[in-house]
């Protein structure tokens, strides 16, 4: 097993990495009968792209020889009725360090090929957008 999920009641779950022991809350958005003090299931989702995406580049900017610590992911996700589902995740990445339009690239594609990109629908929108430091 990976994780253990408990339902904790209030719409309100508590996960568990198996693994590290780690844990997470999440709890129903606002718009969906929750309180929204935590991340929705959904938020874990678009987030998860970009984990995915982040950890991905990091492992090819380790080959590269290039830091890419301190890059930011700003996560935005749109919700769609009938049925209730993700409809689009926006990411902008911003890179604090300078890096080559060679590597600017590789790091671009990298990105692009993450499991949970992969993963996902191909009805959910992507609308990803790099800004490396000039």
């Amino acid at each position: 097993m990976t994780s253990k999920v408990t339902y904790l009641g209030n719409l309100r779950t508590e996960n568990t990495h198996l693994q590290s022991g780690n844990t997470y809350i999440t709890d129903a958005p606002l718009d969906n009968n929750g309180k929204g003090e935590a991340f929705s299931p959904t938020d874990t989702v678009a987030t998860g792209l970009a984990n995915c995406m982040l950890t991905v580049m990091g492992i090819k900017a380790k080959q590269l020889q290039v830091n890419m610590d301190g890059t930011i992911a700003e996560v935005t996700k749109f919700m769609m009725a009938d049925p209730r589902r993700i409809s689009k995740i926006k990411i902008v990445f911003k890179f604090p360090n300078e890096l080559d339009s060679k590597n600017q690239k590789i790091l671009e594609y990298t990105a692009k090929t993450c499991p949970v990109h992969f993963s996902l629908h191909p009805d959910i929108e992507r609308d990803i957008t790099f800004n490396f430091k000039a």
